[in-house]
């Protein structure tokens, strides 16, 4: 490739920009797998506490709400220091050290807990940490390596692992509670926890063996290992010159101009509304599905892992592939607005119909609610995710994603934690909060965020403003 009247960087982000090859379903399934476990970890957690009080642990509202909800304020601070060390030492440098300490944290939880609950919190906040940094180094890796016709696809179908996780966390749950006579509760908690530490110990290798993303080194000022990086990962073989230019950026060009503020607002914002109804409902689901059935005790949770499965697979599953397959067609922000709107019309007929939270209309009940998780999916969930690393220079993508996805996970830990006690008072009350939440992710997405569907990410974020050429 001649790059005569190009500079350095533009030359190593066009290549990648127009390249097809192995390499992206390589990078897809080293990110992707993380993935799949943050959704298992961060939802079983809901089934084992209502396992816990079956065999003798003692819990308050205070405790299962944090119990629940810990590993998602931990996660906010995983996500901003990793983001900002992917942009200070490199991605190569921290990457795979998040899911070291996703296995630590999930093997802990299971096995040194000695029912202790603040143990248990112990060790799922170590757990959310590593979570966080996935959350923000995961999504700039893929978006570094795609190119512009399927980012969106590649991106998003980093998120929607997590439907995998989902549906694995719901299903073997309800494998085990059937099935208690051959093992026991008391071991059956601490198996579903620790399942959750495979698969990311299986990736963490691959991760940590992936070389520095050539657009990161080119834009460092180190283009002849960038093109070396390029070559050895995908097989893209460019020509680079002896100029040196480097991106400047630093972590606070996103709160200096005003341009990346707003987008910030938008990224960080929308999540922060999105994973509050996403985490609440999902974590607390035995909770939320325990007003529809009659049964008690062990038979009640299993009635209420049944409807959590049937929704989490027919109505979750689909939403998360939907938008990843239309991501590039339609757009970013259509499929966003698209779905706020219907998870204000979900939650308001939940809000304005309490009947439907009863025994008797369980299947209309499962049919709005249902409607939820697939909008909740085709929308915000997957876009919130895939929006940070497209709107953002290089040299701050990280700590820009790290925001973006440390505001979701505010938004997580106090919708889980605070729905314990909403929910007692209602189910139609948190459907009314949701439902307002809803509207205001729609305003945020249509006053703050572009459309980054079909453009370069060095167009969208501007970052040749912040190109310069070093003598």
């Amino acid at each position: 490739m001649d790059n005569k009247n190009e500079g350095n960087i533009e030359t190593v982000n066009q290549a990648l920009d127009n390249a097809t090859g192995k390499f992206h379903f390589k990078t897809f399934l080293t990110a992707g797998m993380g993935f799949f476990t943050d959704a298992y970890d961060l939802f079983i957690i809901g089934t084992v506490l209502a396992i816990l009080p079956m065999i003798g642990w003692n819990l308050s509202k205070t405790e299962i709400g944090l119990i629940g909800s810990i590993s998602l304020i931990a996660a906010v601070v995983g996500a901003l220091t990793f983001g900002r060390l992917l942009d200070h030492l490199g991605r190569k440098a921290v990457y795979g050290f998040e899911l070291v300490l996703l296995v630590i944290g999930a093997l802990g939880s299971a096995f040194l807990s000695f029912k202790n609950p603040y143990a248990l919190m112990g060790w799922r906040f170590l757990l959310g940490v590593g979570i966080g940094g996935d959350y923000a180094t995961s999504s700039v890796i893929m978006a570094e390596y795609s190119n512009i016709k399927t980012r969106g696809k590649y991106v998003g179908s980093i998120l929607s692992m997590q439907s995998i996780g989902l549906v694995v966390s719901s299903l073997l749950a309800l494998v085990f509670l059937l099935n208690t006579k051959v093992i026991p509760l008391t071991d059956a908690w601490k198996i579903l926890l620790s399942v959750g530490a495979i698969p990311a110990a299986i990736v963490i290798y691959y991760r940590r063996k992936m070389p520095e993303p050539p657009r990161y080194t080119v834009a460092k000022g180190h283009a002849e290992e960038a093109a070396k990086n390029l070559k050895s990962y995908t097989g893209i073989d460019i020509k680079v010159s002896k100029q040196k230019e480097e991106v400047n950026a630093p972590w606070y060009t996103l709160f200096k101009n005003r341009t990346f503020l707003i987008t910030l607002i938008g990224t960080a914002g929308a999540w922060f509304l999105m994973d509050w109804a996403f985490y609440g409902n999902s974590i607390m689901a035995g909770r939320i599905f325990a007003t529809l059935v009659t049964q008690v005790g062990l038979a009640g949770l299993i009635k209420s892992t049944e409807y959590a499965a049937i929704i989490f697979t027919v109505a979750a599953l689909p939403g998360y592939w939907l938008a990843t397959f239309t991501l590039d067609k339609i757009g970013r922000k259509p499929i966003q607005m698209t779905g706020f709107i219907m998870l204000a019309v979900s939650y308001g007929i939940l809000a304005l119909v309490p009947k439907l939270d009863t025994p008797s209309f369980v299947d209309y009940f499962l049919l709005v609610y249902g409607m939820s998780y697939f909008f909740m999916m085709f929308g915000p969930n997957v876009t919130t995710f895939v929006y940070p690393p497209e709107v953002f220079p290089v040299t701050t993508r990280g700590f820009g994603s790290g925001i973006s996805a440390a505001g979701g996970k505010t938004g997580a830990f106090i919708g889980t934690f605070i729905d314990v006690f909403i929910i007692a008072s209602g189910l139609s009350v948190l459907m009314t909060v949701l439902a307002a939440f809803s509207v205001a992710g729609l305003i945020i997405t249509i006053l703050c965020l572009p459309e980054p569907k079909g453009r370069a990410m060095e167009e969208i974020s501007r970052e040749k403003e912040y190109t310069k050429t070093i003598n």
